[in-house]
């Protein structure tokens, strides 16, 4: 038997769902594609390269409408260009914003 021994303090749940992304003190908002999330953080593709640590408002849309959107404070921390001029962006949850 296989044993696996997570060493993330929150599981990492597949999501592949829209979202969209601001910074706090602007109101343009940009479409990303949110591929996993966590209780402490998030992983999505985007089109445009995003400097780590600037803070963003991201609200994740969930493809069903039983779970409502969940909008956040993240800060960015990693930034990594992928195939097909996307960038991969992790990004830490910083706070939960109520609607």
């Amino acid at each position: 038997m296989l044993e696996y021994d997570e060493k993330r303090n929150y599981i990492r749940m597949e999501a592949h769902c829209k979202m969209t992304y601001k910074s706090p003190q602007s109101d343009e908002v940009n479409d990303a594609t949110c591929i996993n999330l966590s209780g402490a953080g998030l992983l999505f593709h985007t089109g445009e390269a995003l400097e780590t640590g600037i803070a963003l408002e991201v609200r994740v849309i969930p493809e069903n409408t039983i779970t409502p959107p969940m909008k956040a404070f993240v800060e960015v921390v990693r930034c990594t260009p992928n195939q097909n001029d996307q960038y991969e962006i992790a990004a830490a949850i910083k706070g939960i914003k109520a609607d």
